[in-house]
């Protein structure tokens, strides 16, 4: 049942009660406003249709992005990552407003603030992030929010990330040699392991030496992107690499800031524009196919389980064909 009082500052607070439930307080300027309100929430009750948005009401989006922080995150593989995205997310001034006073021109202007000095892909991440965090709000916290999201009321615009980034030989052995001369004692081999294998940088810094068979000439990677094991076939140059490396539970022991560091300081050493890390994985498949490998071969090794996947990786361009076409044309 509802209640009403009249505040000292002359406005009216409307208190609604329920058998095991929070009451719920609501405040209008006007006596007829509050009853009418009151009115409303207890025929909805009695009908199952309302929906208690006090929680909303008394989270801001900076609490409920702290929580997800807290309690949701360190189970992701990319917690680093996206803890980071989220601390940057908690100093906007979208983050001080309650939940329920968000609205899309809110969205509009955090989407603005993100853009300067970031590319509309990095911005789409951020807007997607926390888009994804209100939507299971209800899920992982109980609190309960409208159905409409005020971030389905913003257009984020199409962002074509197709890359046709890849190493040529050249490129390759200027990165190698920079590599070779850096500080940072296995960025060589670690970057060759990469170029060698297609493997994703976190699957190498977890390779465990119990997952790599000399003999059978194979490793294992586990806890992949995709959650599924994957063992791949080690060429004898890949096998020396590990060799280097007899102890320790890992071959690698490498940690991401100094990476990070090193790895920016090779590059820009072998003059290399707009290439990132990840982009030795799409050098491996492309070559990998340029060489007779089949799609389903590539697709093993990578551990791309839809070949639409793996096709955003390959850098083929007409040039890379022309041996095959003088091929097929001289048939006779």
């Amino acid at each position: 049942m509802s209640s009403l009082r009249k505040l000292k500052s002359g406005f009216w607070q409307v208190a609604i009660r329920r058998k095991d439930q929070p009451v719920i307080y609501k405040t209008f300027k006007e006596k007829g406003l509050a009853s009418k309100y009151g009115k409303d929430v207890e025929a909805r009750m009695e009908r199952n249709i309302f929906e208690d948005y006090s929680g909303a009401s008394a989270t801001t989006l900076k609490d409920l992005i702290c929580k997800y922080r807290d309690e949701i995150v360190p189970e992701q593989k990319a917690h680093r990552q996206t803890t980071c995205k989220l601390n940057l997310l908690t100093r906007q001034k979208i983050a001080y407003l309650n939940l329920m006073q968000i609205k899309a021109s809110h969205i509009y202007e955090l989407k603005k603030t993100l853009s300067e000095g970031r590319k509309p892909k990095t911005v789409n991440i951020y807007i997607q992030l926390l888009a994804m965090i209100w939507k299971t709000a209800k899920r992982n916290f109980n609190i309960s929010l409208p159905a409409e999201s005020p971030f389905s009321l913003v257009a984020l615009p199409k962002i074509d990330d197709t890359r046709t980034r890849v190493l040529s030989r050249t490129e390759r052995d200027k990165l190698l040699k920079a590599a070779s001369e850096s500080k940072l004692l296995q960025l060589h081999d670690f970057i060759q392991f990469s170029l060698m294998t297609g493997a994703r940088y976190g699957e190498i810094v977890r390779l465990r030496r119990e997952d790599a068979d000399f003999d059978k000439k194979t490793c294992t990677f586990r806890d992949t992107k995709n959650s599924f094991d994957r063992e791949i076939p080690l060429a004898d140059a890949v096998i020396t690499i590990l060799k280097r490396y007899p102890f320790g539970d890992t071959f690698f022991r490498i940690k991401d800031d100094s990476f990070r560091f090193y790895w920016n300081q090779a590059r820009a050493k072998a003059d290399l524009k707009d290439f990132r890390f990840h982009d030795c994985r799409a050098t491996f498949c492309t070559l990998a196919l340029l060489n007779g490998m089949s799609e389903s071969s590539v697709a093993l090794i990578s551990g791309h389980r839809d070949f639409r996947q793996l096709r955003k990786y390959l850098r083929i361009k007409p040039a890379d064909l022309l041996d095959s076409v003088n091929k097929i044309v001289s048939i006779k």
